[in-house]
């Protein structure tokens, strides 16, 4: 398999994780259904609604992992093009708080505020997010750092889609090594499932601890989201309770 079948068997595999299981035909594994087309070749100039295979070929690679420095890896994400979301950005979002923090919160996507002001978490969701943290006795600036699974705004703020998170990737693998948090928070669907690898609601996933690379995770609702349903205000309190006994024991 080429380079570029091998990085269009990811992306697919990738898509199949996010819950999107029907992009790959029934019988067929994504390395399968890639060697499978492998002789049929769209024609010159031809272009359809998802990224080609020399774009996901750019995407699917994990070069800033394993190798930067936090301000490298910082300058990298500001100067990224990796996705389309680059072409309508105000911003990189790459993130808030103490890099040395025990807790790492890990969003979804910046929205028009932060994408205005470089910062994750900015508006009514992230003046909520504070007020939780801060009634379990934490802050962004003494003991959190905050970032987002994708660093830039989605048109119109809606879902991130799945190559733009596989783009991302890297700098949030990055960021969680080079931070290397006691325990993990994500927060909403996107940050859930990237974390723990499940493709479950969200209301499906919280209230269990999981780990990412060796770190605790737990996960819960999105702030925006409590703001929009007041009723899961209490699930969240259980999960921040279970959030400060991973950090008691770290």
């Amino acid at each position: 398999m080429t380079g570029a079948a091998r990085a269009l068997a990811t992306y697919l595999d990738q898509r199949r994780r996010m819950g999107d299981p029907g992009i790959v035909p029934e019988g067929f594994g994504p390395g399968e259904l890639v060697e499978l087309l492998a002789t049929r070749r769209a024609p010159a100039g031809a272009r359809g609604d998802g990224a080609s295979p020399d774009s996901i070929a750019s995407l699917s690679g994990d070069p800033v992992a394993g190798e930067a420095g936090y301000e490298e890896l910082r300058r990298m994400a500001l100067g990224c093009t990796r996705c389309r979301l680059a072409e309508g950005r105000t911003q990189v979002v790459f993130a808030d708080g103490n890099p040395k923090g025990r807790l790492m919160v890990v969003g979804e996507a910046p929205g028009a505020r932060e994408d205005r002001t470089g910062l994750p978490f900015v508006g009514p969701a992230g003046k909520l997010l504070d007020l939780l943290l801060a009634a379990v006795g934490l802050s962004r600036r003494d003991s959190v750092y905050i970032c987002n699974v994708v660093k830039c705004r989605p048109p119109r703020n809606r879902n991130p889609r799945a190559d733009e998170i596989e783009a991302c990737a890297g700098f949030l693998r990055g960021q969680i090594r080079l931070v290397a948090p006691s325990v993990l928070l994500g927060v909403g669907t996107f940050a859930a499932q990237w974390l723990t690898g499940q493709s479950r609601p969200i209301g499906k996933l919280r209230g269990t601890v999981y780990r990412y690379e060796g770190v605790p995770l737990v996960v819960t609702y999105h702030p925006a989201a409590l703001l929009r349903n007041p009723g899961w205000n209490r699930l969240c309190w259980d999960d921040l309770q279970l959030l400060c006994e991973l950090i008691d024991r770290s």
